[in-house]
């Protein structure tokens, strides 16, 4: 049988933004009905790989050398208009922040049937059940807004999958699932690839995931000297900390929320209780659209819970951050899932994180840019990094430039949603040594979100499993042991 011609092929590409090499000497080809897997640690291109393939390079980014073919055109030096149907009709992306990419005004159904060529009365539904999602849940009536990080990835490759592309790229598919539905996903891709002849090709951290999906693995290397984690060096202490104790900073009782209004309503966290300690790791684990993020975006004021009480130090919290003090924001800091979506991308790094600065400590100028190194130095970023802007940083040293901007407000709790799941095993070991650090030097409560149960393996002090339905607590031990509520 002889091989079909390839779908893309990228030759010897290197893209660079200034001085700034993004990716090196990159060469690929994608094949029908295969997976292409690329590889690498934070920072070597796999992103700026993809993004190539559309035809779309960082603002100020150039080529110095290489060449990009699609379909068999040079996507690179397409018109505009041309481009744009391609990317229509042929090509499909999903990034690594998918929330990002859906609107958050229109519904999951209109989401799907908006990018279908031929819409069905189950269109909807079999997308759906093509990604693994459940269709007895009515999924099609909620807005993003009411979706799991899981969820939304998983709309967002349905979105995708809805024109029936000719290549389907995907950044980091698997981040923030679990391991069960990483397999299915994984399953899922080779099925697509075989049966409606797409070339596939996605970036994963993930090696499990790449051996089971992947016919072939492109590694690459970084273009310039990695930055690895160091040994933490925290931030000074500020002038206005006050002693931390060994009482719960943050005391839950009886927390319930939900997702949704009239038939679509769904409870996702009934009568939780949790006490998080001064210095204490409590990792929250559980599936996909279990309530993980939805419990410490209620934590941080985000989610407005149905039920129960948040208490900061014995003093009831409102559920709105909007009506809780400066300083209680402050205390409590989340770090989301999804860092793109939350850095602002007309903002310089240095501006990011100069902004909590003076907010919460009215440090003067000279103080601050010392700050910012300090910051970015602690989450393994080089200090040059304060001048450079969102998307001129990979995933992951846009995921440590969010773990910077929290730290910057020095909180008594440190809320983390899944912040090494776009991160390579060495980095993400590293993060966890700078939370182990955290906890220790500054006594800082941190809950950890994760599908990463080995990470977490001997780093907690407590684990509060959400894979039951019910009500939840953590369950202490020297030992991670996991409990079901």
């Amino acid at each position: 049988m002889s091989t079909p011609p390839p779908a893309a092929t990228v030759t010897g590409l290197s893209v660079s933004i200034g001085d700034t090499p993004l990716l090196a000497d990159a060469t690929l080809t994608l094949l029908p009905g295969r997976v292409h897997a690329i590889t690498g640690p934070s920072g070597a291109g796999k992103t700026t790989l993809l993004s190539a393939l559309m035809g779309d390079l960082p603002p100020g980014g150039h080529v110095p050398g290489g060449s990009v073919t699609v379909l068999g055109e040079d996507v690179l030096a397409l018109p505009p208009d041309r481009l744009r149907l391609l990317r229509r009709h042929r090509l499909a992306f999903v990034g690594q922040d998918p929330g990002s990419g859906l609107n958050p005004r229109m519904r999951v159904g209109r989401l799907i049937t908006e990018t279908a060529g031929r819409v069905t009365r189950t269109t909807v539904s079999d997308l759906l059940q093509a990604v693994r999602l459940p269709t007895d849940q009515h999924l099609e009536r909620r807005r993003p807004a009411g979706l799991s990080g899981g969820q939304q990835r998983r709309v967002a490759l349905a979105r995708a999958l809805a024109r029936r592309p000719d290549i389907l790229l995907l950044d980091e598919p698997t981040a923030g699932l679990d391991p069960a539905l990483r397999d299915e996903i994984a399953d899922l891709l080779r099925h697509l690839a075989a049966r409606d002849h797409i070339a596939i090709a996605l970036t994963s951290h993930d090696p499990d995931f790449v051996a089971r999906c992947a016919d072939t693995t492109l590694a690459l290397s970084p273009a310039t000297l990695s930055v690895g984690l160091p040994a933490p060096r925290l931030p000074a202490e500020t002038p206005s900390r006050e002693p931390r104790g060994t009482a719960p900073v943050l005391t839950v009782r009886g927390l319930g929320a939900h997702h949704g209004t009239g038939s679509s309503r769904r409870r996702v966290l009934t009568g939780l209780d949790l006490d998080l300690r001064p210095g204490n790791l409590t990792a929250v684990v559980g599936p996909s659209g279990c309530g993980k993020t939805t419990l410490v975006r209620a934590l941080a004021g985000l989610h407005p819970p149905a039920e129960g009480t948040v208490s900061l130090a014995g003093t009831p919290l409102a559920g709105p951050h909007r009506r809780r003090s400066r300083e209680q924001c402050r205390r409590i800091q989340l770090v989301p899932q999804n860092p793109l979506g939350a850095l602002n991308p007309a903002h310089t790094i240095g501006a990011t994180l100069t902004r909590p600065l003076r907010l919460h400590f009215d440090l003067p100028g000279d103080q601050c840019e010392q700050r910012v190194a300090e910051l970015l130095t602690a989450v393994g970023l080089p200090p040059s990094y304060a001048g450079r802007h969102p998307h001129e940083l990979s995933g992951g040293q846009r995921q440590r430039v969010s773990i910077a901007r929290a730290l910057a407000a020095d909180p008594d709790v440190l809320l983390c949603d899944e912040v090494t799941s776009a991160l390579d095993s060495a980095t993400a070991a590293g993060i966890m040594t700078l939370l182990a650090t955290l906890r220790t030097e500054r006594g800082i409560a941190v809950v950890l979100v994760t599908h990463d149960r080995v990470l977490i393996s001997g780093r907690t002090d407590d684990v509060l499993d959400l894979s039951a339905p019910g009500p939840h607590e953590a369950a202490p031990g020297p030992e991670d042991k996991v409990v079901h509520g």
